[in-house]
């Protein structure tokens, strides 16, 4: 059998990150980036696919989610470092997987902050006042780094308040539609209408299930701020399925809200389609979902921030990024080095403005990740038989479904897609191979 990997560390070892997240904090954390920008957006998406029954898809996304989830929990508890799926495939694979994985989160991680800096300079900020998007890119994406320089319970502060903000504005949805089938405006038979024109009722789900599976990414960030959580083993699990479920129920509620309070083919057709039943309902200012929208953006903007420092940090310290990343704030112990490459590369990339291209591809960047998380589960089980009484240990049965449902969720995203995937993964591949280089000859 062999031995478990072990990653080298130099002797001038960084200092470690500081302990701060509670297990409230944990939860919000994660519900904060799952409840993210996409779900106002999602709605008209996946009727389109699916048709009126917009939350069976939903559901069911949700379910594969927490088969992936599963994995990364068992990880979490059993390797509590910042690096995440980057530190896990490194010690089941080897540095040259690691390179890989991290590579991957890195790339859809900057990318999204850069899309999102985006989208808070566009017609969600303008509705309430005109600015030249360069000056709303820079002092969004500064601001953003300052906070999470100042501190990681600074940064999850902030987030339970835009993370309550969010969820109020979808349960006013929630409620606005449980209003309109009330005064018989709406029709609660749209719930039932599974399949559209070209998409037959199982045909419909999967369309569907793909696209909702996009709105539940996110949970995968918070295993890189595992290092600084007390007591990962015991309060992980519990945020991450807690926040999952409630995330869940709060998309699949508001699924059914909007179908059934709003026409289908109105959903489909509207770029804000919960903005729909807020105009259906009437009485609710549309501007309120505009603030709420720019909470969102910014919340998913520094959650992701967070998530793509602390992995830069965590490739760092395992010699797959330059050792300059691993720098921390003496005070904040805040990776202050990590922070400031990573927003700088997607300042760029906001400024340039050049990210559509490059954007469809990082679900398939993270099915891959994804992918690697579920196998490095079943390598390392397999490898370390050392005994951890406080270690979750899901059944052998739930990574061996993560993998295969990421297998088959790839199989359903388009070749183009796929092309300028590959790209990505082939720079991502050259440069692991150096890295793995350089560890071999021990530079």
């Amino acid at each position: 059998m062999k031995a478990l990997r072990t990653i080298p560390q130099p002797s001038n070892a960084p200092t470690p990150l500081k302990k701060a997240l509670t297990t409230p904090l944990l939860y919000f954390f994660i519900l904060g980036d799952v409840l993210g920008a996409g779900v106002y957006v999602l709605v008209g998406q996946v009727a389109a696919d699916s048709g009126g029954a917009v939350w069976v898809p939903l559901v069911v996304a949700l379910c594969l989610a927490l088969l992936t989830a599963a994995s990364y929990a068992e990880l979490v508890t059993a390797y509590p470092r910042a690096g995440g799926a980057s530190h896990y495939a490194t010690l089941a694979y080897g540095p040259f997987a690691g390179f890989l994985a991290g590579f991957c989160m890195l790339a859809a991680g900057i990318v999204s902050v850069a899309a999102l800096a985006r989208g808070f300079a566009g017609d969600y900020l303008t509705e309430f006042v005109t600015l030249p998007v360069v000056l709303v890119v820079v002092v969004f994406l500064a601001a953003l780094a300052l906070l999470n320089a100042r501190g990681i319970r600074e940064s999850t502060r902030a987030n339970v308040v835009a993370t309550v903000i969010e969820v109020s504005g979808l349960l006013l949805v929630i409620g606005l539609g449980v209003w309109i089938v009330l005064r018989g405006d709406g029709d609660l038979g749209r719930l039932t209408q599974l399949g559209t024109e070209s998409h037959g009722p199982a045909a419909a789900v999967l369309s569907g299930a793909v696209l909702a599976y996009y709105s539940f990414v996110g949970f995968e960030t918070s295993v890189n701020v595992a290092e600084e959580t007390r007591d990962p083993r015991r309060s992980y699990p519990r945020a991450l399925f807690g926040a999952l479920i409630t995330a869940g129920a709060v998309y699949a509620l508001v699924g059914a809200a909007a179908a059934a309070a709003v026409p289908t083919d109105r959903l489909v057709s509207s770029s804000g389609p919960l903005l729909e039943v807020v105009r259906e309902a009437g009485g609710v200012p549309t501007e309120l979902f505009g603030a709420v929208a720019l909470v969102a953006v910014a919340n998913g903007a520094l959650l992701t921030g967070i998530m793509s420092s602390r992995l830069a940090y965590g490739m760092a310290r395992d010699r797959l990024l330059p050792g300059f990343l691993t720098k921390v704030l003496p005070g904040r112990r805040t990776p202050w080095a990590a922070i400031a490459a990573t927003t700088a590369l997607s300042l760029l990339l906001a400024l340039t403005g050049d990210v559509a291209t490059l954007a469809s591809t990082l679900v398939l960047l993270l099915l891959v990740v994804f992918f690697m998380v579920n196998t490095a589960t079943l390598v390392l089980r397999r490898r370390d038989t050392t005994a951890r009484p406080d270690h979750l240990r899901a059944p052998t049965a739930v990574p061996l479904l993560g993998a295969a449902s990421c297998v088959a969720l790839a199989t359903q995203i388009e070749a183009e897609v796929w092309l300028r995937g590959l790209i990505v993964l082939a720079v991502g591949a050259v440069c692991g191979a150096v890295a793995a280089g350089r560890l071999r000859r021990g530079v």
